[in-house]
């Protein structure tokens, strides 16, 4: 069996139509036929019906997607052990995470890892926690990073980061002056809210009792974005405290503790636990949890000692 006929038969199960799928795998419309013509004579079976200008998995089909995609990942997985049995770990790392944790939290110990495994080529999916952990479940990706808590029986789950989220606000911003804020105080100003994720879902149930009185002027999908925006002097946000500490160092930002919101973020490290993680991968998770704090506080002392 030919692998590459697996690839471009969930391809096209995927777009529904065989041109998109060659599109995709950069293959021409004859090729991706034939390829497919040679899976139908090898099963004995026809896998796709047209239907207009798309196309449609009939009975057998269905029958053979799922095994289509366990033989991908079991060759993969084969492929990567028998390339595994080196003494230093070597391939590619497959790391799924959010924009903030990518931009905010692994560029320090991305660094660490490069410089022990520098053979090893590191492979992000980013995308939101719920769909790290799809693909961590599936087998594509290695290791998620995804915010806590997790409560899937199939996964391993170690705590690697927590950091609490505060009131972010420009220098200008009459709570600027402030030690700590409450709610009721944030609840008057024009806010600038994440559109989804776990800071949203926390903000909406926060201001819930002050729904009357909001005024969200922006949502936006990228913390980069509401930093500037917040440094800026048009709105305030919250946000976890080490998101934002480059801003609040530079001065752009001030950051506040809301004395009726104890929350924090937690981001936990997961993997499959019944599966044996290549030497790339159990590599990264012995680093991630024992070295994120120890490489991000190095970091942080180096800098301040060159500020000195």
């Amino acid at each position: 069996m030919d692998f590459d006929h697996l690839i471009t038969f969930l391809e096209i199960a995927k777009q529904g139509s065989f041109s998109r799928a060659g599109q995709k795998l950069y293959r021409s419309q004859p090729a991706v036929s034939a390829q497919i013509r040679q899976l139908e004579q090898e099963y004995g079976q026809k896998l796709f019906d047209r239907v207009g200008k798309s196309v449609r998995l009939t009975v057998a089909g269905e029958a053979l997607l799922e095994y289509a995609g366990k033989l991908l990942t079991l060759r993969n997985e084969s492929l990567r052990a028998v390339a595994d049995q080196s003494s230093t770990p070597h391939g590619t790392l497959a790391i799924g995470a959010n924009e903030a944790t990518c931009l905010y939290v692994l560029p320090d110990i991305f660094a660490e890892y490069h410089r022990r495994f520098p053979g090893v080529q590191i492979s992000i999916y980013r995308n939101f926690s719920h769909k790290v952990l799809e693909k961590v479940e599936d087998g594509t990706v290695d290791v998620g990073i995804v915010t806590m808590p997790v409560k899937s029986p199939s996964l391993k789950v170690h705590s690697i980061y927590r950091d609490r989220l505060m009131l972010m606000v420009s220098p200008a911003n009459p709570l600027a002056s402030y030690k700590t804020v409450r709610t009721a105080d944030i609840a008057g100003q024009p806010l600038i809210f994440p559109k989804t994720g776990f800071t949203r879902q926390v903000l909406d149930k926060q201001f819930r009792p002050f729904r009357s009185r909001l005024r969200i002027t922006m949502e936006l999908a990228s913390v980069g974005m509401i930093k500037r925006f917040v440094a800026a002097g048009l709105g305030v946000s919250l946000i976890s405290e080490g998101f934002a500490q480059d801003e609040v160092r530079a001065g752009q930002v001030k950051l506040i503790p809301v004395s009726d919101m104890e929350v924090w973020r937690e981001l936990g490290l997961v993997y499959r636990r019944d599966r044996t993680l290549p030497r790339s991968a159990s590599a990264f998770v012995t680093l991630a949890r024992h070295g994120v704090g120890a490489v991000t506080g190095e970091t942080e002392a180096k800098a301040a000692h060159k500020r000195s």
